[in-house]
């Protein structure tokens, strides 16, 4: 895993209890995620990250999230201002996969379609 200076790399963890993947992230998506949390200028509380084929989320799939590949996190906010800096530093930093939920943004770097979403 590539030095991080915001995060621990047993934040990126899959939390099913299957397995401890310490290389599951891709390496590119983390330094872009250390890059929009200094650009947000708050700390991140990573709720979900990587997530292996047997994590109760990613086990009802047809086939893999973007959390399976390594390319997506799920990061905590405490209020309207977080979420909205948030959204609007990974829109700037080009992130492809946003989603908006009360509690958290999900960021991606899926290589479909941009997309962005609320929960």
């Amino acid at each position: 895993m590539s030095e991080l200076v915001y995060f621990k790399e047993s934040e990126f963890y899959c939390k099913c209890g299957h397995c401890t993947p310490e290389d599951a992230m891709v390496a590119t998506f983390l330094a872009r995620l250390d890059e929009l949390r200094a650009r947000c200028g708050f700390p991140f509380r990573v709720n979900s990250a990587y997530r292996c084929p047997q994590h109760p989320k990613e086990a009802i799939k047809a086939t893999p999230g973007t959390h399976s590949l390594g390319i997506a996190t799920d990061i905590g906010v405490s209020n309207g201002i977080q979420r909205r800096r948030v959204v609007d530093e990974a829109l700037e930093m080009g992130f492809t996969g946003i989603g908006v939920g009360n509690t958290f943004v999900h960021v991606d770097d899926r290589q479909t379609t941009p997309v962005l979403w609320t929960y």
